[in-house]
């Protein structure tokens, strides 16, 4: 008999895990279940081969059970009165009881209904009998327009756009708006990558746009200035190769990614534990060894002699640039950390999946702050441009807002109904170049919605529903007056942050991790599971 191992089936999860967009879980099981020792060739497995593997399975206890003993459509009809938990928890007897006991009531009820027809087509036919006698003209004059109404009615729905089923925007009833379809003539397409792209990041000072993919490599893209539609791509990537042997070694994977804030370096992190540091040509400067487990977030501080990285292996690490050595290790979660952000210079928070926030620096062994109050893993923070307030979202379904001041948080923002993936701060009010205009938090969620927050109040201000499935990625455009998001539906949209409606879109061919927008506000990058990066321009 042919079977599988442990082995496989732990590789056949993590491909599962990873296909799904469950990017965090998949790394966490793999680190855990030696994925990169694993001997399974994953060119050779298809795309949903777990799914498959039991969807084969339940077939096979199908026919074992043999349910029917008779034809191919008996069997199919037995099968009907079953549920597939009912194939993994009972034997082939219990299955044909459960089959004949369903049988026997759905007869018995068949018989009774039988019967009942035929008694109400009796009354029927003698009522009609004496309706079709008495009727008079004016009777089918009546009925005729009655019919005619009910015709107009059924129509109806369907001039008025919602007789395809499709649940109607919140906030956003222009989101099928065609004129907003951004066309491919204003579209670069970035192949190259043989992987999904899981990371992207514009450069601060230039045209430079880094990618990060499950290919073991990360790409530096020159991207022209000026339109795409004039725009003629012709500098190929440089490639910035993870690994030294063969490719597509899932050790290497290019996790997390960021520039330095002049451009001038650019971190990567990889699913290997190892940070590297190369310089805008590609060139490898510094590789950066001491996490025992996969890098999820890295970030430089503004001054860029420092370099944090969260890991899985629990702990955050301060690098100190000048010498490439690590300054610093904090070792405070008591699981994988999942993002950290830099306050200051030399302080910065780390969150965990072990639902605890702390607040770091520099030189100190212990945190100067510890935020308790999320009841499941803590996916992402963020420091708002003052550094006074810090963000976070949860698997608990909400976002709270944080004060150094005090412990508990300021607000509990409690309106999405999954999971909460990302945040972002828009890049106004104090501290940021857009002092005059408002501090709004963005939170996007598994339940495919975006929530814009007012932060004084802690209310929200618009929920923006334009996609069909989760939404992984949210960025503002440099003015702060328009929102970018990315989602697994293959779709980009583009809101107005002040009107709460999409104004523009782009639909690539596979799910979206992460989007982008370049320093002037007139480009935005997208990276996709389809392997590809790309970047579309964006007027108004």
């Amino acid at each position: 008999m042919i079977s599988i191992n442990s082995t496989e089936l732990n590789y056949l999860v993590f491909r599962y895990l990873h296909e799904s967009g469950f990017t965090h879980s998949a790394y966490a099981f793999g680190f855990e279940a030696g994925i990169n020792k694993s001997t399974v060739d994953g060119n050779l497995v298809p795309p949903g081969a777990l799914v498959t593997f039991l969807q084969k399975g339940l077939q096979f206890l199908e026919l074992e059970a043999d349910l029917g003993n008779g034809s191919d459509a008996d069997m199919e009809d037995d099968f009907s009165f079953l549920q597939p938990l009912d194939f993994i928890t009972k034997d082939a007897y219990q299955l044909q009881k459960i089959v004949r006991e369903n049988k026997d009531r759905m007869n018995a009820a068949n018989n009774e209904s039988k019967q009942e027809s035929e008694r109400e087509v009796e009354v029927v036919e003698r009522k009609e009998e004496e309706i079709r006698d008495d009727k008079s003209e004016k009777d089918r004059e009546q009925g005729k327009s009655n019919q005619d109404r009910s015709e107009m009615e059924k129509v109806e729905p369907e001039e008025n756009g919602t007789g395809g089923g499709v649940e109607p925007m919140q906030t956003s009833p222009s989101s099928t708006f065609v004129p907003g379809e951004i066309p491919s003539s204003d579209v670069i397409v970035l192949e190259g990558h043989t992987s999904e792209v899981f990371a992207c990041a514009w450069s601060p000072s230039g045209s430079l746009l880094a990618s990060g993919s499950g290919d073991s490599t990360a790409r530096i893209w020159n991207i022209a200035s000026g339109s795409c539609r004039s725009s003629i791509q012709n500098e190929p990537a440089r490639v910035l190769k993870h690994f030294k042997g063969r490719a597509n070694e899932k050790s290497k994977d290019v996790t997390t990614l960021d520039w330095n804030d002049d451009g001038t370096l650019l971190a990567t992190g990889s699913y290997d534990g190892q940070a590297r540091i190369w310089g805008r040509d590609g060139e490898l400067m510094t590789t950066l060894i001491r996490h025992k487990g996969p890098i999820f977030s890295l970030k430089w501080n503004k001054e860029g002699d420092y370099l944090l990285s969260g890991s899985v292996d629990k702990t955050a690490i301060v690098w100190d640039i000048k010498t490439g050595e690590w300054k610093q290790q904090f070792e405070f979660h008591s699981a994988p950390t999942l993002d950290v952000d830099w306050r200051d210079n030399t302080s910065f928070a780390t969150c965990s999946t072990d639902g605890t926030i702390h607040v770091c620096k520099v030189g100190e062994n212990q945190p100067i702050k510890t935020f308790l109050g999320h009841q499941g893993e803590v996916n992402a923070i963020k420091w708002d441009p003052t550094g006074s307030l810090l963000a976070s979202c949860s698997d608990d379904h909400t976002a709270k807002i944080w004060s150094m001041k005090q412990d508990k948080c300021l607000h509990d923002l409690k309106e999405h109904v999954k999971e909460i993936y990302t945040i972002r701060w828009s890049p106004t009010g104090p501290g940021s170049h857009n002092p005059n205009q408002q501090l709004v938090l963005a939170s996007a969620s598994f339940d495919s919605r975006i929530k814009l927050w007012d932060v004084e109040l802690g209310t929200l201000i618009y929920s923006l529903y334009g996609h069909r499935d989760p939404v992984y990625s949210v960025a503002f455009s440099p003015n702060g007056e328009y929102l970018a998001s990315g989602s697994m539906d293959k779709c980009m949209h583009i809101w107005s942050v002040k009107e709460g409606r999409i104004v523009k879109t782009y639909t690539g061919n596979g799910g979206i991790f992460e989007v982008c927008w370049n320093k002037d506000g007139d480009k935005i990058a997208a990276c996709f599971a389809n392997n590809n990066v790309c970047v579309v321009d964006f007027r108004m």
